[in-house]
C-alpha cells in the first residue's frame, strides 16, 4: 500500500456500523418476536458470517433461536463448506443442510446435461425445506449493492404460496413498521443487512475480528481468463481448448457453487488491504465475480420471481 492508501484507510470512518448493527439486531429480534417457525440462511460466506455476528450479539452464543440452513449444491468450495460446519458448532447452533443432489434423486431437479450448474435448481430445494419444516420466515444476506433485482428488494419482502416474489406487490415500510401478516403456505425472506454495501461488511468484518474462510483471502489458484472473468479450473470447470491456464494470485469477493464462482486478481491478505481495493471497485462483486449473473440484465430478478435467495 502506497502513503497515500494508507493515509485514506487512517481517515475513513467507521462510525456508521454502529448505526447498521443496530439496525440488523432489531430485525433479528422483530423476525424472533413476529414468526414461529423462522431460520438463518448460513452459507459460511462473509454476508452470513456478518449476519450471526450480529445475530449473536442479539441473542448471546448458544442461544439464537432458529435453526441454521444451508441449501447445498454439492459443488461448493470444501473451505467454505468446512467453515460452515465449525462456525455452527462452535456457537452451538442447530445447522440444517440440504441438498440439491437429493432433490435430483427424487426427481424435482432435472438437469439439462451434466455440466449445466446446479446453482439456479437451489430455488427447488429451498422450497422443498420450507415445506418440509414449515419455515414462515428465512433471513438471508442479501444486500441492495450487489444487483438490480436485490435493489428491488424490501427488508421483508412477501413470498405466496408458491414460495414466488412478485416486485410489484411489497408492502410498505415507513418508519421501520412491518407488516408482517401472512396466510398459510406463505412466508418471508427477511434481509436485515440490505442497507449495508460491501464496503461495510469489510469494515464491520475488520473492527470486530470476524473469522472467514480462507479463499476471502489471497491465494495462488490456476485459473483461465473466460470473457473477462477469471475461472478456476477445477474438475467442474475445466479449461477449454485454447484456454491458457494460468496461476494467479486471487481472492474471492463472494462465493457459491464453484460452477459459477469467480475470484479476482489480488494480493490483499487482511481485511485492512480488501477495505482499500473495495474503495477502488467500480463493479460489484456479483458483476465482478459471477459467471451466471451475466446471462441477462434480467437473470437474477427471473430466479428471485422463481424462488432464488
Amino acid at each position: 500500500m502506497n502513503a497515500m492508501t494508507q493515509t485514506e484507510l487512517h481517515s475513513l470512518s467507521n462510525a456508521h456500523l454502529d448505526a447498521l448493527e443496530e439496525e440488523t439486531i432489531f430485525i433479528l429480534r422483530e423476525v424472533a418476536a413476529a414468526f414461529e417457525r423462522p431460520t438463518l440462511l448460513f452459507s459460511g460466506g462473509k454476508d452470513s458470517l456478518v449476519m450471526l455476528k450480529c445475530a449473536e450479539k442479539a441473542f448471546g452464543a448458544g442461544r439464537i433461536p432458529y435453526p441454521l440452513l444451508m441449501i447445498d449444491t454439492g459443488h461448493n468450495f470444501k473451505e467454505v463448506t468446512d467453515f460452515r460446519d465449525l462456525r455452527a458448532k462452535e456457537l452451538g447452533a442447530e445447522l440444517i443442510v440440504r441438498s440439491v443432489e437429493d432433490s435430483m434423486k427424487r426427481g424435482t431437479v432435472r438437469l439439462a446435461h451434466p455440466g449445466e450448474s446446479r446453482n439456479v435448481h437451489q430455488s427447488v430445494t429451498l422450497l422443498e425445506a420450507i415445506e418440509e419444516f414449515r419455515f414462515d420466515a428465512l433471513i438471508g444476506g442479501a444486500r441492495r449493492d450487489e444487483e438490480k433485482a436485490r435493489a428491488k428488494e424490501r427488508i421483508f419482502s412477501h413470498r405466496d404460496s408458491f414460495g414466488q416474489w412478485q416486485p410489484k406487490a411489497q408492502r410498505p415500510e415507513l418508519w421501520t413498521l412491518f407488516n408482517t401478516r401472512i396466510h398459510p403456505g406463505e412466508h418471508f425472506r427477511v434481509f436485515p443487512i440490505s442497507n449495508w454495501t460491501e464496503l461495510d461488511v469489510w469494515q464491520y468484518i475488520a473492527r470486530e475480528n470476524i473469522a472467514l474462510p480462507s479463499i476471502y483471502y489471497t491465494h495462488k489458484r490456476e485459473v483461465v481468463d473466460r470473457r473477462g472473468l477469471l475461472v478456476p479450473v477445477t474438475e467442474l470447470t475445466p479449461p477449454k481448448d485454447g484456454e491458457k491456464v494460468e496461476i494467479r494470485d486471487v481472492r474471492f469477493r463472494t462465493v457459491g457453487d464453484i460452477t459459477c464462482t469467480c475470484p479476482v486478481e489480488s494480493d490483499a491478505a487482511t481485511p485492512e488491504q480488501i477495505v482499500i481495493e473495495t474503495l477502488a471497485a467500480d463493479v460489484s462483486e456479483r458483476g465482478a465475480t459471477r459467471m451466471d449473473d451475466k446471462t441477462s440484465e434480467a437473470s437474477m430478478e427471473k430466479r428471485k420471481k422463481d424462488g432464488y435467495f
